[in-house]
């Protein structure tokens, strides 16, 4: 048996990361390729070793209803204690995420999405009586006593969002720091924790902060035809950055203490970021590189080179269950054992059009047929010799690199064809407070 730590540092760039993560130890990957270019159907692929489509949560089913039992379930069958700690309230039990998991912890942004109690809803009621001034709080309060819900859980909640608003700064990274510090790991365990450092709104605590702005740019500005102002652009630059430098040194500190409990520790992005370039904003459209062309470290294999093969988070899946020894026979994925070299094998992504939340939003402005470009499939593929390819909205197939391959795009369209898709559940209710927190971070 072993333990094993899968850390994702959620929408960190590849580019930030050799900029701000020279420190971590490990070997790295120069060609590692998320599946997709945004968080869940990645998470879906990490626990499944499956392409997003194969796994039925994409971008039209965020519930996690995996085909086969996911990782955390086959670790917890081979007899590993599993913890997970996800800042990121996609990624909670609200939405099955929880699958396999002995704990599963957040941060005060998820702990309502993963709390196993019935939580008052402290945030959509204070909001939805906030011209009523202070005494909002007062009427909450007695809502949360006499209400039908968890009481004392409540109350600790309604404080834990006191006191973020006033003393916390970050998305949850001290949080998990305190975590991993508290937490009496068994010699046997697997740990998979998701930091939101590096996501939007790229506010990090005040002294890591070198600008100031009132919002930035997302799914509206990059479907207008009309560019973000350069100086303006420049601004959220240089958030996001002082965002990721401030992840690097808390994580700096996590990974210390994970190197003491451990026996491997992974670290990746699930995506990247879009900055203005070709004028896109976030991680909401398309399969630019920016977005797949990911960091993946793994500490504990050898003492630190740098590999050239072109990976797939999909591999992580695999490589996982190796180091705590299930064997191939019992392996559904399609992922490698990345603990070795690895052959030159295309990796594809997927792009499955836009997310439930935003295609929700716009089927109830009545703008569907607006934005009907950016609701549709678009695939890509990474080969050897640094080649990525991928087709946009415009109908066109764009290059970069060398490929090893004659004719590339024939080979993606041979991968698609191969896949064996899955639908899921689109039918998901969530609650004020969860939608609230769905729309700040841009999903919504």
């Amino acid at each position: 048996m072993t333990s094993i730590a899968l850390v994702v540092l959620d929408t960190l760039r590849k580019d930030a990361f050799d900029k701000h993560f020279e420190w971590l130890l490990g070997t790295k990957f120069k060609h590692a390729y998320a599946p997709s270019h945004y968080t869940v159907p990645s998470h879906a692929s990490l626990f499944t070793g499956l392409y997003p489509s194969e796994t039925g949560t994409n971008a039209n089913s965020h519930q996690f209803t995996p085909p086969n039992p996911p990782l955390a379930r086959r670790l917890q069958d081979e007899g590993l204690e599993t913890h997970a700690f996800s800042a990121n309230v996609q990624i909670s039990r609200q939405f099955g995420w929880d699958r396999g998991f002995d704990s599963y912890n957040g941060s005060w942004n998820s702990k309502h999405a993963n709390a196993t109690d019935d939580i008052f809803e402290w945030n959509a009621f204070i909001r939805e009586h906030r011209d009523e001034g202070p005494q909002r709080y007062l009427k909450a309060l007695w809502a949360c006593v006499s209400g039908d819900c968890d009481t004392v859980p409540s109350l600790k909640h309604g404080l834990e969002i006191k006191y973020r608003t006033h003393t916390v700064s970050d998305s949850g990274a001290q949080e998990a720091l305190s975590h991993v510090r508290g937490t009496d790991f068994a010699d046997d365990a697997f740990l998979f924790m998701n930091l939101m450092e590096a996501h939007g709104p790229y506010r990090p605590p005040e002294e890591y902060r070198t600008v100031e702005f009132e919002e930035m740019p997302g799914f509206a500005e990059s479907v207008q035809e009309e560019p973000v102002d350069e100086d303006y652009a420049e601004t959220i630059r240089q958030a996001y950055d002082d965002s990721v430098r401030y992840l690097s040194e808390k994580y700096e500190e996590i990974f210390a203490e994970l190197r003491d409990e451990f026996d491997y520790v992974i670290t990746l992005s699930d995506h990247g970021e879009n900055l203005g370039e070709k004028g896109i904003w976030g991680h909401g459209l398309g399969l630019y590189p920016e977005l797949t062309h990911v960091p993946l470290s793994i500490w504990g294999v050898d003492s630190g080179e740098t590999r050239e093969e072109v990976v797939s988070l999909i591999d992580v899946h695999r490589t996982i269950l190796a180091m705590a020894g299930v064997g191939d026979t019992e392996y559904e994925g399609r992922g490698r054992d990345l603990r070795s070299p690895v052959a030159h094998e295309p990796q594809l992504t997927e792009y499955l059009g836009l997310n439930m939340w935003r295609e929700r939003k716009l089927e109830a402005a009545g703008q569907t047929d607006e934005y009907s470009t950016y609701d549709r499939e678009l695939y890509g593929i990474a080969t050897a010799e640094d080649y990525y390819g991928y087709e946009d909205f415009d109908e066109e197939f764009v290059e970069s690199g060398t490929s090893t391959l004659e004719a590339p795009r024939d080979r993606m369209d041979e991968l698609v064809d191969d896949l064996d898709t899955s639908e899921g559940d689109d039918d998901i209710a969530v609650s004020d407070s969860m939608m609230e927190r769905l729309e700040d971070l841009g999903y919504a």
